[in-house]
């Protein structure tokens, strides 16, 4: 067995541990080793489909030191006119520059691709079986814990008869290299982000919309991107929608009033306005890909698959006949797995989570920012609250609200602040403070944001109290 020494032993170099590492050796002299399954960077964007992309703008994602893109704008496609996305092969590529021209030239990481970590300090090599002994000085941070699955390496919960033809959207591209007879018709099955972008890709890819079908246990809320755009000229639809977000939640009288005021103001959308969503997640669309995917018009709402057989699909509340040579496509993996909320820091080991939903690469660098600064963990785990993940409309406001309490306690630290304001992850902040105070238009969006704001915190409580009564 061989030993090592390291100051912080990182588990997973996807985003959420890449994220953590970059800002911990900006600002401490420590020394990091990272292990992982996978034989390069990246986490789970080394199994994802080929054809996925971020849903919110490059601008918000990766580590704080490196942008990822080149802060343009798109000038075709459904998101014409906003910020660029980054594609999976870019996300890919952009994590190797990362570990390869920021972390080891550092000379204060020590990467280990193709290991399993087995616990205690300990990681075995998928390659050849050596062990390793990690002598760990400070602590072990599970950047694992945050897990994201993709449909390429989950299991589906549904049973997949003889006969049937079901693939994961990793396998749509080389269709043209299979030996079977051109599918028919296409079944999406799963409601998510990931299906929504396979009904887009087959779409742009020649699929008429009359030989798709889509099933769908639960309609969803979008986020609108056009108000998630970083840049200055977009001040009146982010921030200002934001301003709307926040009077939506201060006047909401339910759960249902405040979906459909944030539609109304045009911070959510829905693909099929004849249908109440029952699921929000925070995928994050443009009105144009809202509008090609609503061409899609068989669609099956008789909840979750239970099997797949070859010329029927078996649901929750009945069955649907398949057409010979009918493609089914699994979309059902969930993006952000339901984890028990715990303390982020617990003495000899950190747990990244969110700290600002939807952003698991803002939150872990904000986390390691305060490992760097502060001294006990209770003062950690203050500043550092965990915010749940929403994944009915009932949990949203609790998401919010947990939102709400962690920027209000970071605005009363100055440094913390600064840090925030300065770092790109952020995305608002500088934003916000470079507005020109004499500006009297955006300073009126920013005493509106202030008052609403203030009076939401105050209803979203009383919303969720309803909840639980």
């Amino acid at each position: 067995m061989q030993h090592i020494e390291t100051d912080y032993l990182v588990i997973g170099s996807g985003a959420v541990g890449l994220a953590f590492a970059d800002t911990l050796i900006d600002e401490t002299d420590a020394h990091i080793t990272m292990v992982d399954r996978h034989g390069k960077p990246g986490g789970h964007w080394n199994d994802a489909y080929p054809f996925v992309a971020l849903h919110q703008p490059s601008a918000f994602y990766g580590v704080n030191s490196m942008p990822l893109g080149n802060n343009r704008k798109d000038t075709i496609g459904v998101n014409k006119g906003l910020y660029e996305l980054a594609s999976g092969p870019e996300v890919s590529a952009y994590f190797e520059r990362v570990m390869n021209q920021k972390l080891l030239p550092s000379g204060r990481v020590s990467y280990h691709p193709m290991c399993d970590y087995v616990g205690d300090g300990r990681f075995v090599s998928i390659l050849s079986g050596v062990q390793t002994q990690v002598n760990v000085r400070k602590k072990t941070v599970d950047a694992t814990y945050f897990g994201t699955q993709v449909p390429a390496t989950h299991t589906p919960k549904f049973k997949v008869g003889d006969g049937a033809w079901l693939i994961t959207p990793n396998a749509l591209p080389q269709l043209w290299q299979g030996k079977r007879e051109r599918p028919r018709h296409f079944m999406i099955i799963g409601a998510g982000k990931t299906a929504m972008d396979v009904g887009i890709w087959l779409l742009n890819s020649g699929a008429q919309p009359d030989a798709i079908s889509w099933v769908m246990p639960r309609d969803s809320w979008l986020v609108n991107r056009l108000h998630t755009q970083p840049g200055p000229e977009f001040f009146n639809t982010t921030i200002g929608g934001q301003a709307d977000q926040m009077g939506a939640f201060a006047n909401a009288s339910s759960i249902d009033d405040l979906f459909k005021r944030l539609e109304d103001c045009e911070a959510m959308l829905r693909i099929y306005p004849e249908h109440k969503p029952g699921m929000f997640h925070y995928a994050t669309m443009s009105k144009g890909e809202v509008e090609v995917l609503r061409t899609i018009r068989n669609v099956i709402r008789l909840g979750h698959v239970q099997s797949i057989e070859a010329d029927q699909l078996v649901l929750d509340r009945g069955t649907v006949p398949m057409s010979a040579n009918t493609l089914c496509i699994d979309c059902t993996a969930s993006a952000v797995e339901k984890r028990p909320i715990q303390p982020i820091f617990q003495g000899d080991k950190i747990v990244p989570q969110l700290v600002r939903v939807p952003l698991p690469t803002f939150s872990a660098a904000m986390i390691a920012y305060v490992e760097a600064h502060y001294d006990d963990d209770a003062t950690k785990n203050q500043i550092c609250g965990t915010v749940p993940f929403p994944d009915s409309l009932e949990s949203y406001p609790a998401s919010t609200a947990a939102n709400m309490m962690n920027q209000f306690k970071w605005s009363q630290d100055k440094p913390l602040r600064q840090w925030i304001r300065e770092s790109r992850l952020d995305g608002f902040g500088k934003l916000i403070a470079e507005v020109d105070r004499a500006d009297e238009e955006k300073m009126g969006i920013l005493a509106k944001y202030k008052a609403n704001a203030m009076l939401a915190m105050t209803n979203i409580a009383k919303l969720m109290a309803t909840q639980k009564s």
